[in-house]
């Protein structure tokens, strides 16, 4: 696969529909049971919406605002835009109509598809303030619709609309240039008000090929993807979306965070992309579930846990002599994790944050394959990961292909290629500052070894200086104590002070074992007053101190009111914390530790 093997996305779909006929492509659950959508049958919704569109009024380069849980439908919708030539805009489906309002307003959005009355509400209390929006189309039936200037049209009349309208969209696609602006992605604004990031099929498709080279050794055939990260993020729009498309694969939609452990083994993926948040609650559970069984149960887990490491730390090798004992627990213990994740995995892929060594070297110890890298929405999103040939779990890899990388005098990572965002919507200066000469500068600091894979170690703003002038990296303490089985969630400041202190959240699993598996929700206000919580949480942090240089340590805590969530905005949808918004509602408190 080549970056001119598609002049677009959109051909790009409709020539691997074209090639798979009916077999089945896209998966959701209803009534309790998988159905699909075959590839011929999503080619034909995708024609029907785009002529539609244009016969609404859709023009060349109009954005279209898209408000949906992850389904058959949002794909649909994603395609049939970009067919009828204009710009997807996805929204996160937790946005607040202030969210929605910034959005419309800034991208002059002229129309919206929405899944749901509960989804629509929020747009259409927006859509009060924003005139250019003209028309809704709803997946499902909207009771009411109070906005005059807003026609609301459902789904199927859509694509019955669309099917008697002249002209075809599979021809039409192919004069749709790489260049071309194919979506506007909004970034979750860890550090303020969310910008436009303009993409071009030219830079997602870039992504797609250099995730087919990355992945090809581990042999792409018919691959079967879980996709529950938000598709209004640019790492599964490209990685969960676009990826499995143009290597013509399965797409399964999951029901809910909540559900993708039952999800995992009735779908039984061959490639995941997740968060590293995901992947440290999954091995809290693991290892919590190991402790209650107890016994030879937990005996062969951690030899288990100490041959995978010690053959990591080996390159791969065991001494001859522990090998017939690595067989043994192979299939005593990895092969139950293995199945536990569908049973046939071929990678798991980490991005969206830091992932912490331990973490990625648990689940390599374990027998799954787990594959860290890096990116950003302004890199469409995905600019290096490690390959399965040589995985080195304290990097993020070498750049793709078509990538360039390179390091400025004081470390930032500055990166080049086909890849690159066109730039933030409207907002000349700040694109200019962002990408200078052809390179966007990321605002990561970081390294690049021998190999020429890249390690981060922080984010150029988000380095905490000491009053003493020592700096530190906040991701690599928080991960540390997020470590601990007792701490949910953890944020560490210090700038211009004199030492570290943490906001914690205690872990629900702690919570419940705290007060003998009572299922009753907690007040974290009570949990505050309790002096035994206060000194577990204490112990845990002193623990974790201990893997901690003397500076990096923290050495007073609070605990927050509650848990950092998408829905108060503690949390960007792809679980990260927004450091500015928690800062802002702790202050006071963060000031009386010192």
């Amino acid at each position: 696969m080549e970056l001119d093997r598609w002049p677009n996305l959109v051909t790009m779909f409709f020539d691997q529909a074209e090639n798979k006929g009916s077999a089945p492509f896209l998966w959701a659950k209803r009534d309790g049971m998988w159905q699909s959508t075959s590839w011929r049958e999503a080619s034909d919704q995708v024609d029907k919406l785009s002529r539609a569109l244009r016969a609404y009024g859709l023009t060349n380069g109009d954005r279209v605002v898209l408000v949906a849980d992850n389904s058959p439908e949002w794909a649909i919708a994603d395609f049939a835009i970009m067919a009828a030539e204009g710009v997807t805009v996805p929204a996160y489906v937790t946005n607040t109509p202030s969210d929605h309002k910034h959005i419309l307003t800034d991208s002059g959005a002229t129309m919206a598809i929405v899944s749901t009355e509960k989804l629509a509400r929020p747009l259409l209390d927006a859509a009060m303030d924003t005139p250019s929006l003209a028309r809704i189309i709803s997946i499902e039936a909207l009771n009411q619709n109070p906005v005059e200037h807003v026609k609301t049209t459902l789904w199927r009349e859509a694509l019955n609309h669309g099917s008697s309208q002249p002209g075809n969209s599979v021809s039409k696609a192919s004069s749709i240039h790489q260049d071309s602006l194919a979506c506007l992605i909004y970034t979750s604004g860890t550090g303020g008000t969310p910008k436009g990031v303009m993409l071009s099929h030219r830079a997602i498709l870039c992504n797609c090929v250099g995730a087919y080279h990355l992945l090809l050794g581990l042999g792409l055939d018919d691959e079967v993807f879980l996709s529950f990260l938000p598709l209004s993020h640019s790492y599964e729009h490209s990685c969960g979306l676009m990826f499995p498309v143009a290597i013509g694969a399965q797409i399964y939609y999951a029901e809910g965070i909540d559900k993708l452990p039952s999800n995992l083994t009735e779908v039984r993926p061959t490639l995941m992309t997740s968060v590293p948040r995901l992947y440290e609650v999954m091995r809290l559970k693991i290892l919590d579930g190991i402790q209650r069984a107890g016994g030879l149960k937990e005996k062969l887990f951690r030899l288990a846990l100490y041959l995978g490491r010690k053959s990591y730390a080996r390159g791969g090798t065991l001494p001859t002599i522990e090998r017939p004992v690595d067989k043994l627990v192979d299939w005593l213990v990895r092969d139950k994790v293995r199945a536990r994740f569908g049973g046939r995995l071929k990678a798991m892929v980490s991005g969206g944050a830091p992932l912490n060594f331990d973490v990625g070297i648990f689940f390599s110890a374990l027998g799954l394959r787990l594959l860290q890298g890096y990116g950003q929405t302004e890199a469409a999103p995905v600019i290096s990961c490690n390959p399965s040939s040589k995985i080195k779990l304290d990097t993020v890899g070498p750049p793709l292909t078509h990538v360039e990388v390179q390091l400025a005098d004081d470390g930032e990572i500055l990166v080049r290629g086909p890849l690159l965002m066109d730039g933030y919507w409207r907002q000349p200066e700040i694109t200019s500052d962002t990408v200078r000469d052809g390179w966007l500068h990321t605002g990561d600091i970081g390294e690049i070894d021998a190999d020429g894979y890249i390690r981060i170690t922080d984010r150029k703003k988000d380095i905490i200086v000491l009053s003493g002038g020592d700096n530190i990296s906040p991701q690599r303490v928080e991960g540390i104590l997020c470590l601990e089985p007792a701490i949910g969630q953890a944020i560490v400041f210090g700038d211009k002070r004199r030492h570290l202190v943490g906001l914690l959240v205690p872990s629900d699993d702690f919570l419940k074992e705290w007060s003998q598996g009572d299922e009753t929700e907690q007040n974290l206000e009570e949990v505050q007053k309790d002096s035994g919580i206060r000194n577990a949480i204490s112990e845990a942090v002193n623990r974790a101190n201990k893997n901690l240089s003397v500076i990096e340590q923290v050495r007073r805590f609070a605990l927050a009111e509650a848990p950092f969530t998408v829905d108060n905005e503690m949390l960007t949808p792809t679980m990260k914390n927004r450091r500015h918004k928690i800062l802002d509602h702790y202050q006071e408190q963060i000031d009386k530790l010192y």
